[in-house]
């Protein structure tokens, strides 16, 4: 069972931002608990706060986040490991070695994943169980819908970001692999972060809603 920090880590990661009630009202427990683990991280310099007006008569509402320093937290998927050996496979195999390797990870990874989905009895329900498996592998997914933009599933974390910059078209084998498991045309689209939130990447799922 994961520890209740780390619970409000996942949490703060993947909503931006959010007063203690809020985050009581997700994870459960105390009022109290709930910010006493918030002033943890914040004096381990995991977690910053910040004062948002309220919109009635009050005092200005705190708001926690996630501090510069909690991104090391978060898995990369060995990085400089990775860039290294795709690297080294390029100067023993040639230019394109890099990219098969890529390709095949991928497709292995839609194999291990694919028998786990074929129990499901709908496309939603397909696509919920990829969200956990995406989120089990540290991508912090989630699905979502609304009746504008559709069913989705949102990612606030890539641990193969730094691979996919120097890789580009590992987005594209990645992506083929999810629109093979799920059977349906996926839309990849990056949100920048801002007020709204922060930032994430939404793969819309045509067959469910997504808008031209």
């Amino acid at each position: 069972m994961k520890t209740s920090w780390v619970n409000v880590l996942e949490e703060l990661k993947r909503s931006g931002g959010m007063p203690v009630p809020e985050l009581q009202r997700r994870l459960g427990g105390s009022y109290m608990g709930v910010k006493d683990q918030c002033e943890a991280l914040r004096k381990r310099g995991f977690v910053e706060t910040w004062r948002v007006p309220r919109t009635e008569v009050g005092r200005p509402e705190i708001m926690y986040r996630l501090a510069p320093k909690a991104e090391g937290l978060f898995p990369d998927a060995g990085k400089e490991l990775s860039l290294g050996l795709l690297e080294a496979a390029r100067q023993v195999y040639g230019d394109t070695a890099p990219e098969r390797l890529l390709l095949h990870y991928f497709q292995q990874l839609g194999e291990e994943w694919r028998p786990r989905l074929q129990r499901a009895k709908s496309l939603v329900e397909k696509a919920t169980l990829l969200s956990g498996l995406r989120d089990k592998v540290g991508c912090f997914s989630r699905c979502k819908y609304d009746p504008q933009r559709g069913f989705r599933i949102e990612e606030y974390h890539h641990p193969f970001r730094a691979i996919q910059e120097v890789f580009p078209n590992a987005i594209q084998f990645e992506l083929r692999m999810m629109e093979e498991l799920l059977g349906s045309r996926v839309v990849r689209k990056e949100v920048p972060g801002g007020r709204g939130g922060p930032a994430r990447v939404d793969y819309e799922i045509a067959t469910l809603g997504v808008r031209e």
